[in-house]
């Protein structure tokens, strides 16, 4: 029987394409890949791709952007990642805390997305 073996690509729909893009490049720190499709902008992640891309559904007729999902994403230093973000007028939806998976906080993206950063395995 055939069986899906973990996630293998991993996208958000926003509604500014290139505003997010350069969010997630120079607030996160993350590289562009070589190639994108004309609709996304994919970054260069280990080991699951990531990308935000256009939207396939009316962003605007929902509440808040996904409500449900967990996006994690690693760091090499988080409290230090944090601070910047807050300088840089980044709102911070949970403060940093020392948890099971090393220093943790969450943030809100360009579109509302609360996403954790960690720097622990």
């Amino acid at each position: 029987m055939a069986r899906v073996t973990g996630p293998d690509f991993v996208a958000l729909q926003v509604r500014d394409l290139e505003a997010s893009g350069r969010f997630y490049e120079e607030r996160l720190g993350l590289e562009r890949a070589r190639q994108s499709p004309p609709n996304a902008v994919v970054f260069r992640t280990d080991s699951i791709p990531f990308a935000v891309r256009a939207p396939a559904v009316d962003l605007d007729a929902v509440e808040r952007l996904g409500w449900g999902v967990a996006l994690w994403l690693k760091c090499d230093d988080a409290g230090e990642l944090c601070e910047a973000l807050r300088e840089a007028g980044v709102e911070i939806a949970q403060e940093p805390f020392d948890g099971p998976f090393g220093r943790t906080f969450s943030l809100i993206d360009p579109d509302g997305y609360v996403v954790t950063v960690h720097d622990g395995s």
